[in-house]
């Protein structure tokens, strides 16, 4: 019994000189298709996003940035300052 074709859409994608390169090498160690890659790639990183919960989500968005002396415990001053401070805020 024949397994049914899968029916793909094509997608055009723009990739800078370090990702095409990249992608090539890739090409080359794994031999497979840049096509398959990027499906991987897609499906890699739908499932890193699916099981990253939220707060971990923001934490890791905060970067560098140092939090203040005592802000464990006068938490609510120093986030209103966050608001108000350039020194705090992401760039």
């Amino acid at each position: 019994m024949n397994s049914p074709r899968r029916v793909r859409e094509p997608v055009q994608v723009y990739l800078a000189a370090d990702d095409r390169d990249l992608l090539n090498r890739l090409t080359v160690e794994t031999g497979l298709s840049k096509a398959e890659i990027l499906r991987r790639g897609v499906r890699s990183f739908a499932k890193e996003k699916q099981n990253a919960s939220p707060m971990l989500q923001f934490l890791e968005s905060l970067g560098d940035i140092e939090a203040p002396e005592g802000t464990a415990v006068d938490h609510d001053a120093v986030l209103a300052e966050s608001y108000l401070s350039p020194r705090l805020r992401r760039r």
